[in-house]
């Protein structure tokens, strides 16, 4: 096996050498590599299949008890500071690199379906295997210095793909909120980063923790501080992770094209900011006031993205308000210890939260065939309705999927979520009841998003609803009243083709297939009573035995107990929802009218949007402009002055400096003179 380990590096050069391969292809010969567009993601996807492939083989090893392999190169010196790069292959990181690989793998073999008649199929290609690459290279990276490169690169290739349609306006918007959003928490990380180093000397994970330990035990360092640099070090975690407050960027991000949504924004980028807080744990661990903060900014998150999902109706931003939710999930279960369940949750979400994007892209290609390529129409729930009908296998396996992420048993949401509620209630019983509440909630409207889009009637060729929701985007006439727009004059704009819609092709169904058989299977692997992930994944320095000897003493009432009332509210959010969108017996439209603020409050996302726009956007604007005033008065005008000055005093001297001393004798004698009578006077 140590020749394996040995060529690990090859799993992030291998989509890299296609990126590159490929992107120059593009630059040099552009017409020439579109025509060979199909051989051109062969090529990529293979080569990802190889990485998946050596990932595999690793994680197999690595479950098979091998040591966790580094190798490493002195990559600068200076004096005493040296910086080494290299790869880390521990039980932490081959799991990532098995995620990483096999979403990305599937969604690679689903763009070609979905991005079939694309004029930049070739270059989104391209932009997901440099992605891959720099993602599978943040998961290997050995210290917080290359963890933070590849960090950076990860952030550039989402604003590349968020921002692939760039013709579009919401897109250029989109991609630019989501870098600059995560600009900020990058600063916080950077500062935390530089921060730790200064203080412990080193970029390495375990040693940067011990020695905080130790200075902070020993009162040579201050814990404020130490409290301090660690939650700098979680806004990067934050951001990345669309953590209140840094989340706004994340339903935004949904301008990408889907299979972006399931790779980036489901499956891999996001959980980078988890895979983050797991691999700084040795330093959180110790301060207390860094893993309150976590759990509670995890806790209010998970809450936050479920309120807002409630009333969603746009399909990709109702599940990218889920991914908020449930990384929250995961970030609470860091802050409360609960180290290997954090873990377990983000390794199940991957999966069926990817299927669940993926999904949504099929729905999004089959109404495309009636409603036009408008996404306004296209991703609107309120015109969908009856598709299990026309698409069996998206609505089953999207089923499969909202089962998971409601928790209900046997399917992987259930183990990962109930671990971390029955951990949470035991370290702080308030924030279990906020992840309790939560649960019910993402039943709630998870179950809504199933309903509206594949039971009941069609309701996608009703041109009055369709002239309403182009309304509300303020693009057309109002849908009623006077100046109301034609429908007729609505259906020629839509340049449609079809009817009814279709089941998408079979390079769409197949990955969604094999997304379904993890999301179904993968959560037995955490079942508390023979919980061998556990065994595998567990905090540093906590030793395989401990971790075995916690899952022995499994107790069966409790785990029935939390399991219960975790189902339990789950059951009683799917009721609500057949009951509303299933039925019909509670008319929904009445209860939004009934509680009009709070149904306003959660359709207006919490109205953050328009606070950082008022906040940041205008307020930066406005200081902008302010500054700009200063220089153009003070700055420039000084400067214009000076020059003005050294102008007329150049002009007044050169009619004084004409060379002749009879004049220069009267100056000075003019001068005396002067002089003479103000010493009379005084």
């Amino acid at each position: 096996m140590e020749p394996l380990y040995q060529y690990a590096w090859l799993i992030p050069v291998l989509p890299l050498a296609g990126a590159m391969l490929v992107g120059l292809g593009l630059i040099s010969f552009n017409k020439a590599i579109n025509r060979l567009r199909q051989l051109n993601a062969v090529l990529i996807v293979a080569l990802m299949g190889a990485s998946m492939t050596i990932s595999f083989a690793l994680l197999w090893s690595q479950i098979h008890g091998h040591e966790a392999f580094s190798r490493s190169f002195e990559w600068a010196a200076a004096g005493d500071f040296h910086l080494t790069m290299g790869y880390v292959i521990d039980p932490l990181a081959s799991l990532m690199l098995v995620i990483v690989t096999t979403v990305a793998f599937l969604v690679m073999v689903y763009t070609d379906g979905y991005m079939a008649h694309d004029p930049g199929y070739v270059r989104f290609y391209t932009y997901l295997s440099l992605f891959g690459a720099s993602m599978l290279g943040l998961v290997i990276s050995p210290n917080l210095v290359q963890i933070y490169i590849f960090w950076e690169l990860v952030g550039m290739c989402s604003y590349l793909l968020i921002g692939f349609w760039y013709d579009r306006e919401a897109a250029a918007d989109a991609c630019q909120k989501a870098f600059v959003t995560n600009r900020v928490g990058d600063f916080g990380l950077l500062l935390g980063m530089l921060g730790l180093y200064w203080a412990t000397g080193s970029f390495d994970f375990g040693i940067m923790g011990e020695r905080l330990h130790d200075l902070v035990q020993s009162g040579a360092l201050w814990s404020s501080f130490a409290a301090l640099l660690a939650i700098l070090v979680f806004l990067g975690p934050a951001a990345k992770s669309a953590q209140f407050p840094l989340h706004v960027w994340l339903p935004d991000a949904m301008e990408g094209p889907t299979p972006i949504s399931a790779l980036i924004h489901a499956a891999t980028m996001v959980a980078a900011g988890v895979f983050l807080i797991a691999r700084m744990y040795p330093v959180f661990e110790g301060i207390p006031v860094a893993m309150n903060t976590i759990a509670w900014t995890g806790a209010f998150t998970a809450f936050l993205g479920a309120s807002i999902a409630l009333t969603q109706n746009d399909i990709k931003k109702g599940l990218a308000y889920s991914t908020i939710s449930q990384l929250g999930y995961m970030v609470m279960a860091m802050g409360v210890g609960a180290y290997t369940a954090g873990l377990f949750h983000l390794m199940t979400h991957a999966y069926f939260k990817a299927m669940l994007f993926l999904c949504s892209g099929s729905v999004i290609h089959g109404m495309e065939g009636v409603v036009g390529h408008d996404p306004v129409l296209a991703q609107d729930m309120r015109l969908m309705g009856g598709l299990r009908k026309y698409m069996p296998i998206t609505s089953i396996t999207f089923l499969i999927g909202t089962l998971a992420i409601c928790g209900i048993p046997p399917f992987a949401g259930f183990w990962s979520k109930d671990e971390i509620l029955g951990l949470t209630f035991a370290a702080n019983p308030i924030l279990w009841g906020i992840g309790w509440l939560t649960a019910g909630i993402t039943a709630f409207y998870m179950f809504r998003m199933y309903f509206m889009t594949f039971e009941g009637k069609f309701r996608g060729n009703e041109m009055e609803i369709r002239a309403e929701l182009k309304a509300e985007e303020g693009n057309l006439q109002p849908a009623f009243g006077p100046g109301a727009m034609d429908p007729n004059e609505l259906d020629h704009h839509d340049d449609h083709h079809s009817s009814e819609p279709h089941e998408s092709p079979l390079s769409m169904t197949l990955p969604l297939i094999a997304l379904a058989v993890p999301s179904f299977l993968v959560g037995w692997l955490g079942r508390p009573w023979a919980n061998s992930f556990e065994a595998f994944i567990h905090a540093p320095g906590e030793e395989v035995t401990e971790a075995v000897a916690e899952a022995a003493h499994f107790d069966w009432s409790e785990f029935l107990i939390m399991g219960g009332t975790s189902v339990g509210i789950a059951l009683i959010g799917i009721t609500l929802a057949s009951l509303m969108y299933l039925q019909g017996k509670i008319d929904a439209g009445a209860i939004a009218r009934q509680f009009q603020p709070l149904y306003q409050f959660s359709l207006n996302k919490w109205y953050f949007d328009d606070l950082y726009d008022k906040l940041f956007v205008r307020g930066l604007r406005r200081l902008a402009r302010q500054i700009m005033e200063v220089d153009y008065r003070v700055v420039d005008g000084a400067v214009n002055f000076t020059g003005l000055v050294a102008i007329l005093s150049g002009e007044g001297l050169k009619y004084l400096e004409n060379g002749r001393a009879q004049f220069y004798a009267l100056i000075i004698f003019a001068a005396v003179l002067g002089f003479v009578v103000v010493s009379s006077l005084t």
